[in-house]
């Protein structure tokens, strides 16, 4: 193993300083993590879109004034837009019809913090399950069983991660897809307040404010970081979170106080969690209390079954929308082989679907949102496994017409704790603090009040003083290759 190796070790904001030092280029830096990702794509299939060349001119030109400033940094190929660079969400629709014409604003503000941007990375067909396995470019592989899923969507940029060949990639979360790969793979994943980060100037209103933007990582400083970098209301979106108290940074090591945390391990939906997911979260609970905070069994009074429903029918509806506005740009009309089996079954039930049906769902989803906003009346953050199983074999979410029941019955376990916050729009982090007797990572999820990441910020930095986990990598990942 070189001395770069051990310099991509370390979080961004460590490699940050190093090149803000003058101790290595951003050249160099980049350099080391494009020969790393060679070396190890072929392993977990990570990076769908390498952008080498992009990436050197954009490390050669660097300037010192970014926050990470000469970082390497992936780009999960979903939603975000980069400039001149194939985009296809993971579908046989998009592939090769389809490039970016610009920057989307967050990759805007990425670039400007710096971030060198060195490829996309693997996703599920439009991000709608939870894994990243999609036909056109194969399942990627978790680094610490290449037999079983990363989690989903943003399953390749946490393999990455996890495999150190990036500190940092980015991630989007529309039911789970930033805390579920991060739960798979060991890593930490914040999915901020609804309108935190932008998403135009593309969209605006995405399924009606279930998608968050921000990033997987191997430290709680560096997705502070990067969150302070991204954060703020872009021209004419919809939704705008509070305002922050400070720089989320300055959170990080801050005294989050005696916090009101409540417990509970039962997923909205079926049979209580896997074992090791209740042990997990259990485990958790308990250094909570160690570290002063007051813990007790409690949980938002919502319908876990009447949820899931109107969240599939926003789901449905969404997916509708996402096929017939790439029609709308490619000026191709979708035939069924240009999509994996689930997704054209559930595009055609989303084209029998009413506007009524939509709204009602939505108005349902916004009701139960109120009751869990009087829940966080009484408790400052909500403790849970972060999914109820620990990661799947590859090909658990495989569909076809007999196991369709199962496929939808196995996505809404998965799921079971991670679509509330979607639904209500609250931040959510998953935070590796367990590994079970198989050596698998498994995930814990800490939800918070609507537009206050800063508490999370501190429980987070807390928890990872308390039971550090940047030592732990994956066998192998550093072995000689």
């Amino acid at each position: 193993m070189g001395e770069l190796d051990e310099v991509l070790k370390l979080d961004a904001t460590a490699q940050a300083a190093l090149v803000r030092r003058g101790e290595l280029t951003a050249a160099e830096l980049t350099a080391a993590a494009i020969a790393r990702l060679e070396r190890l794509n072929g392993r977990f299939n990570a990076v769908v879109t390498p952008l080498f060349e992009q990436a050197r001119a954009a490390a050669a030109a660097v300037r010192r004034g970014g926050r990470f400033a000469g970082v390497p940094f992936l780009l999960k190929d979903l939603v975000a837009e980069l400039a001149d660079a194939p985009l296809a969400e993971g579908s046989r629709f998009l592939a090769g019809r389809n490039v970016s014409a610009h920057d989307s604003e967050l990759v805007r503000r990425l670039k400007r913090a710096g971030l060198i941007i060195l490829g996309k990375t693997g996703t599920s067909e439009f991000g709608l399950v939870p894994t990243a396995e999609a036909e056109l470019h194969g399942a990627c592989r978790n680094p610490w069983d290449r037999e079983r899923t990363t989690g989903g969507s943003s399953g390749g940029s946490a393999a990455a991660v996890a495999a150190g060949i990036v500190a940092m990639a980015h991630a989007n979360d529309g039911g789970g897809s930033i805390r579920i790969p991060a739960s798979c793979c060991g890593l930490f994943g914040l999915k901020p307040s609804r309108g935190r980060n932008p998403l135009g100037p593309d969209y605006g209103d995405m399924a009606s404010g279930l998608i968050a933007e921000h990033v997987v990582s191997r430290s709680v400083r560096d997705s502070a970081a990067l969150l302070d970098a991204t954060t703020g209301r872009d021209l004419g979106a919809p939704y705008a979170a509070p305002p922050k108290a400070r720089a989320y940074v300055r959170e990080v090591g801050r005294d989050p106080g005696r916090l009101r945390v409540a417990f509970s391990t039962q997923p909205l939906l079926g049979e209580p969690a896997h074992a090791d997911c209740i042990a997990a979260a259990e485990a958790a609970a308990r250094l909570a209390e160690d570290l002063g905070h007051a813990v007790e069994p409690a949980a938002p009074p919502v319908d876990g079954l009447a949820l899931t429903r109107s969240f599939a029918t926003l789901w449905i509806g969404m997916l509708g929308w996402i096929v017939r506005d790439w029609q709308r740009r490619l000026g191709r009309e979708p035939q069924e082989h240009d999509f994996e089996a689930a997704t054209w079954r559930s595009f055609r039930r989303a084209e029998r679907m009413t506007p009524a049906d939509y709204l009602l769902a939505l108005q349902d989803l916004q009701r139960q949102s109120r009751v869990v906003a009087a829940f966080f009346e009484s408790y400052d953050v909500w403790l849970t496994p972060t999914l109820a199983e620990p990661p799947y074999p590859l090909g658990s979410f495989a569909f076809s017409e007999e196991t369709r029941r199962q496929h939808l019955e196995r996505i809404g376990r998965f799921t079971g704790f991670t679509l509330l916050a979607n639904a209500t729009g609250q931040p959510a982090m998953s935070v590796p603090l367990y590994w079970n007797a198989a050596g698998l990572p498994i995930g814990v999820q800490f939800a918070g009040r609507f537009g206050d990441e800063a508490s999370l910020f501190r429980l987070a930095a807390q928890l990872e003083a308390a039971r550090p986990w940047a030592g732990r990598w994956p066998p192998g990942v550093w072995d000689a290759a």
